[in-house]
């Protein structure tokens, strides 16, 4: 990979792509996406959304709301399911395990949705791979 950042929902989806791929191929611990907190809209808190991938598991935070939205986007994508969620105590929201068993494309589609759908990111977010 020679890039590591897109703004627009094809380069993004290219990049998650490349990114799973490339995560997949090196047996990598985790690949992390970030969104560059200068294009972050969800007034969320301290920390902009992020979704790793860790083999064939997608994690990531949620509050309330967000976990439902996550629920129905998972109606669209039969192939992942909610594997585990944890609400520590000390935490505000849920850490949603999802096993994703599909391919780099499909997994790079549902990234890029659950960035728009479940944190409702606007149309044109910065996300960066920080880490293969």
């Amino acid at each position: 990979m020679t890039r590591f950042d897109a703004a627009t929902e094809d380069e993004r989806l290219k990049l998650f792509a490349d990114a799973a791929a490339a995560h997949r191929a090196r047996s990598g611990d985790v690949m992390t996406v970030d969104v560059d907190p200068d294009s972050d809209d969800t007034e969320g808190g301290e920390v902009p959304p992020w979704i790793q991938l860790a083999g064939t598991e997608l994690i990531m935070d949620c509050t309330d709301e967000e976990l439902e939205r996550l629920k129905s986007l998972l109606s669209e994508f039969p192939e992942f399911r909610i594997d585990e969620l944890v609400s520590p105590e000390e935490a505000e929201g849920t850490n949603a395990v999802v096993t994703a068993r599909s391919d780099a494309n499909r997994v790079a589609g549902f990234v890029e949705r659950a960035f728009r759908e479940v944190y409702e990111l606007g149309d044109e977010y910065r996300a960066w791979v920080t880490a293969i």
